[in-house]
């Protein structure tokens, strides 16, 4: 016998809208919330954006990153990325990895004594560890990193908002660009609370999970499409309940499996992809929320062209599902 998993019932009867003022305006507040914590603590922005200088270092014999990062930490070098370079054209006798160090100097790149003291640190526990190229970013090329990534998620955005435009309604724009906006706000507000390490894999992080919350609102935009047509005279409202309950197991199982994904990689992926998963494990959460909570709100509230007719009272109950006829 055949074991099906579920976490959602076939059939469910949720009125998602009966509270649709509190849940928007516990949105709101918290979009209002994550723009005073990045106004008054700003964001804690990694090597990408604040420059630094990155060492490539081959060696002959094999290495642990874990005591290249060791022999590091009490150097007081400020922030230190390091990652192993793997390519299969490398013998068996080279072995590569790039170490990023972030600097607060105006210049951008680390001091010589300082390299040297970074050197000497890696030849006590690799005497074969030598640097094959050292390259320096400025602080100017730093800034424009951070106006060329905004303009990525803004432009994405537009386009997304265009899309949605064209294939439904402007309403539904409207709605899906609000979320979005609630989605990329909250999560650099997050980071801007805790001071994680803002850097590109973070922007990666935030595109990812716009399109994330993009797609799961399209996919209960186009079943709210089908409904429209179908029930011409039930009320917005009820559609919109009726969409939602419909699309909740495909929404609930998405958002589990690919948060069950992100774990793993969370907690056995190492330090240098633990902030790209976070932000994509809170662009789940919050873009599972925002699909029905922000979106479909502002849908309601704009309301949706249809062909109002003066039918019959009794023909109008008959067709609005049995579940939220007497809904609130």
């Amino acid at each position: 016998m055949a074991f099906r998993l579920k976490l959602v019932p076939d059939e469910t009867k949720i009125n998602f809208f009966s509270l649709q003022w509190l849940t928007f305006g516990i949105s709101a507040a918290a979009m209002l919330g994550s723009i005073i914590v990045i106004a008054v603590m700003g964001l804690n922005f990694g090597i990408d954006f604040k420059g630094g200088t990155t060492i490539r270092t081959e060696s002959a014999t094999a290495f642990e990153v874990g005591d290249y990062r060791q022999a590091l930490d009490g150097l007081d070098l400020g922030d230190v990325s390091i990652t192993e370079v793997f390519d299969p054209t490398f013998g068996e006798d080279k072995h590569v990895a790039m170490i990023r160090i972030g600097t607060t100097d105006e210049t951008g790149s680390v001091t010589p004594e300082e390299l040297n003291r970074v050197e000497a640190a890696l030849k006590e526990v690799d005497p074969q560890v030598s640097f094959a190229a050292v390259e320096s970013v400025g602080p100017k090329v730093s800034g424009e990193l951070i106006k060329t990534a905004f303009y990525a998620v803004g432009a994405a955005t537009i386009a997304i908002m265009f899309y949605i435009w064209l294939r439904f309604e402007w309403q539904f724009a409207i709605g899906a660009v609000v979320s979005i906006f609630h989605d990329v706000l909250l999560t650099v507000g997050i980071f801007s609370l805790f001071q994680l390490k803002f850097d590109l894999t973070t922007i990666a992080a935030l595109l990812t999970t716009l399109g994330y919350s993009v797609n799961d609102t399209v996919v209960v935009f186009d079943r709210l499409r089908e409904n429209l047509i179908k029930f011409k005279t039930m009320p917005l409202v009820d559609v919109m309940n009726l969409t939602v309950n419909e699309t909740l197991s495909r929404t609930v199982m998405t958002a589990v499996t690919t948060a069950l994904a992100l774990t793993a990689m969370y907690v056995f992926g190492g330090d240098v992809i633990r902030g790209f998963v976070f932000a994509m494990l809170w662009g789940v959460f919050v873009g599972a929320y925002s699909t029905v909570y922000v979106a479909k709100n502002i849908v309601l509230w704009l309301g949706v062209k249809r062909d109002w007719s003066k039918p019959d009272p009794k023909e109008v109950k008959d067709e609005i599902p049995a579940a939220f006829r007497d809904a609130p």
